[in-house]
């Protein structure tokens, strides 16, 4: 697993959407996704980043998503890319 490996954290987080998105991305098209089911997604894998110590519990969950040049985590959001296979 990612997130019990000794990676830095940029690493796991460049890993997570290097492996997780994709997988969700090829699905997006195929399968009819509502929006709860995203955000349970979402959810959970905010989660598992605290339980692995990745994010704290009191942090701000929106810069995990913001790009690492602006000063966030640079994780990926399900949602964005549901709505860019949705314009396709």
């Amino acid at each position: 697993m990612i997130l019990k490996s000794e990676l830095k954290a940029r690493n796991k987080i460049t890993a997570i959407g290097a492996i997780v998105v994709p997988v969700l991305r090829y699905s997006f098209g195929i399968i009819n996704w509502r929006n709860e089911e995203i955000k349970k997604i979402d959810r959970k894998t905010r989660k598992m980043l605290t339980m692995y110590k990745m994010h704290h519990t009191k942090a701000d969950i929106d810069r995990l998503y913001v790009k690492r040049k602006e000063g966030g985590r640079g994780l990926h959001k399900s949602k964005r890319h549901i709505k860019k296979n949705n314009t396709k």
